[in-house]
């Protein structure tokens, strides 16, 4: 009976201005960045034996792991 006294707070229907419009720039300029900071990396000691495999595994990698810790922004 006690846990019906409780008050409960709904939850707004609009997302908060910083939600709506700040954090998705802010994850897309991130994602990006490491995107873009990886693939360099990748690429910047090239040996001869690793071919074009290298940059096309870390650029697939990459992507599959911002857009997993960044999707639900």
């Amino acid at each position: 009976e006690a846990m019906l006294d409780m008050d409960v707070k709904a939850k707004p229907s609009q997302p908060h201005w910083y939600e709506r419009y700040v954090q998705p720039c802010v994850a897309e300029l991130l994602g990006s960045a490491l995107f873009v900071f990886t693939g360099c990396l990748s690429v910047v000691e090239n040996t001869e034996g690793t071919g074009r495999l290298q940059p096309a595994l870390v650029h697939g990698l990459a992507a599959g792991i911002l857009v997993a810790a960044l999707g639900d922004v």
